[in-house]
């Protein structure tokens, strides 16, 4: 129990709010993209800056309060959010373009929304995110795959430096010159090691792109997917292209074929020349022919968000994610079999292509990313829109991901996985999880920073029995 006076105390040290439960706009303010979390914070301080972030540390630490970090709230496990104190970021959404050195300054309540709206104007996008409305910090922090992942790698690839606040409310530099062992940590370790408060990345030529998909029946889907398997081995890395299996909202002005009926989309964004995209996606825009071709030529930015629909804010969410083995034969049978018997039309099951390209010119050592071996990655976006609906959804998940299951690597994306514990944490990391357990020990060896997918730092060393320490007394 904190007194009032304590609150008040803390209040009056933000420049940024304070947000009570008895306060208006408390609601609004505890709800995150996922609808199923339904968590009520003691207090949330919506952050005007560093010092407010530095405040919030302090109290929690001292009150002995279980903190949390929101930014773009997008996280489908509902990891921004604690009954303790939220330290909300989404107000520091400070985007500086410096185009002489071609990088883009961002605050850590940023979203790729907002960074690729103030660069396009410059001709320039930043490498990450396949959804505008993610936040920055969450997705570069656990990786950031995006619709320039097989031209300029992940989000974290291109990411110079970072400003965070540690676990003792300490403000550090992470970069290549400055606390390296915190720079290696933090590009794929999450928030496990402090709150980014300002990310600076390397930015890239991207004013007007070609963008979009064909789309199929979904009934043609498995002999799509196995040409669009043999089309990726030859296809170049100015285009990173997915699969989208959904069923169209009524909204979308479509042909009869696929309007509001189960649909597979395959597209993405071509960063090359326009001159070559006619050459490079023919096979692609040909092959069926398409129900609808809808690649058409548009700013970055509006590419880095035209799949946002497919995820809008309010609904229920329960997702299931992994690195492929291969796009077998078998795998795509099973995707398409399981997906018939969906309860939801919401739900969307996405197969990305992000490898065979830069992500896999970086060393697997280079960044604490988990896993840049495997070229395929699928997610089962389970959607619906109340309560009732729950159970029927979670069981269809379940049941489709442990038939699954033998296609699948050992081997997960962070940012995609919901809370699945150590098991999820360990799948994500695999060997290096022993070197960032070491990190956490140094930058937060008590844990405060637990509300993430959780890397645990070392225990520490217990004293020795009696019986030893008396024999090491006797010695002479």
């Amino acid at each position: 129990m904190l007194s009032d006076a304590t609150v008040q105390e803390f209040r009056a040290s933000l420049r940024g709010q304070l947000v009570l439960p008895a306060d208006p706009g408390y609601d609004d303010a505890r709800k995150i993209h996922n609808a199923m979390i339904d968590k009520h914070p003691a207090l949330i301080a919506r952050c005007a800056g560093v010092a407010d972030v530095i405040a919030s540390v302090q109290f929690a630490r001292k009150n002995n309060l279980t903190a949390s970090v929101r930014g773009g709230g997008h996280n489908v496990a509902g990891l921004s959010l604690s009954d303790g104190l939220v330290i909300d970021l989404s107000s520091m959404k400070s985007v500086h373009v410096n185009r002489g050195a071609r990088t883009v300054r961002v605050g850590g309540g940023a979203t790729w929304q907002d960074v690729n709206h103030e660069l396009q104007v410059f001709g320039l996008a930043a490498a990450g995110g396949y959804v505008g409305t993610t936040g920055v910090g969450g997705l570069t922090l656990g990786g950031g795959l995006g619709w320039m992942v097989r031209k300029h790698g992940l989000a974290l690839d291109n990411l110079l430096s970072a400003d965070i606040v540690t676990a003792d409310g300490r403000p550090l530099t992470a970069s290549a010159e400055q606390n390296e062992d915190l720079f290696w940590g933090i590009r794929g370790g999450g928030g496990n090691f402090g709150i980014a408060t300002s990310f600076e990345f390397k930015v890239h030529d991207a004013g007007i792109v070609l963008a979009g998909m064909v789309l199929h029946p979904a009934s043609r889907g498995a002999e799509l997917l196995r040409f669009w398997r043999e089309y990726e081995r030859t296809a170049p890395e100015e285009i990173s292209n997915g699969a989208l299996i959904f069923t169209p909202p009524p909204t979308l002005p479509l042909p009869d074929a696929i309007q509001a009926k189960p649909t597979i989309g395959i597209g993405g964004v071509y960063l090359g020349p326009m001159e070559a995209a006619d050459r490079d996606l023919h096979p692609l825009r040909t092959f069926g022919p398409p129900a609808a071709d809808i690649f058409q030529p548009m700013p970055y930015s509006a590419a880095q968000s035209m799949a946002d629909f497919l995820w809008p804010r309010g609904l229920y969410s329960y997702w299931k994610s992994n690195f492929l083995k291969s796009l077998s034969d078998a795998a795509i049978d099973t995707v398409f079999s399981h997906y018939a018997k969906a309860p939801s039309w919401h739900t969307v099951i996405v197969i990305e292509h992000d490898g065979d390209g830069a992500m896999d010119r970086v060393s697997a050592d280079a960044t604490a990313f988990g896993h840049r071996n495997w070229p395929y990655n699928i997610i089962v976006t389970t959607q619906w829109e109340t309560p009732a609906e729950t159970q029927a959804n979670i069981a269809w998940t379940k049941e489709f991901w442990a038939a699954l299951k033998p296609f699948l690597a050992e081997a997960s994306y962070i940012n995609y996985i919901d809370d699945e514990g150590d098991e999820g944490v360990r799948r994500s990391y695999g060997a290096k999880l022993d070197r960032l357990a070491a990190l956490k020990t140094k930058f937060d060896p008590t844990n405060f920073f637990h509300v993430n997918q959780n890397i645990k730092p070392h225990p520490p060393l217990s004293a020795p029995p009696d019986s030893l320490r008396a024999s090491v007394r006797s010695l002479p």
